[in-house]
């Protein structure tokens, strides 16, 4: 059956309405998956530190066991332990958690330098310019 004028119109908003709540129960199932995790992981004894992928499928990670720090290698079937660390030993990252300036952060500094390159000749703000 061939659908005309506001026939086809009303099967298209009825399929993107379709699409927008199958998107938001993603979402929100997705927030609450995410959300479970977290505390299920929350306020354990063990804590991957560090990742480094060494080749294709094969990693050495530095782990927090209880009060133990340890380095292991992580290959496709196996984990084994290379070597126990000492506390001392350990080099810790910023307060940042070594991932640098997060989303919001970048956002505000780009927004703050479009918004600079915008004004006019001599009237530059303050604080933005590297």
């Amino acid at each position: 059956m061939l659908l005309t004028g506001m026939d086809g119109y009303a099967e298209l908003i009825t399929v993107l309405v379709i699409f927008v709540v199958v998107l938001a129960v993603t979402a929100l199932v997705t927030k609450y998956i995410a959300r479970y995790q977290k505390t299920q992981g929350a306020g354990s004894n063990i804590e991957v530190l560090e990742t480094r992928q060494l080749t294709a499928g094969k990693y050495i990670q530095l782990v927090r066991i209880g009060d133990t720090y340890a380095a292991i290698a992580v290959c496709k079937d196996t984990v084994t332990m290379l070597c126990q660390i000492p506390k001392d030993q350990i080099c810790t990252k910023d307060a940042t958690g070594g991932q640098g300036p997060n989303f919001k952060e970048l956002l505000g500094n780009l927004c703050r330098r479009d918004a600079a390159s915008q004004e006019p000749e001599g009237e530059q703000t303050n604080g933005c310019d590297q």
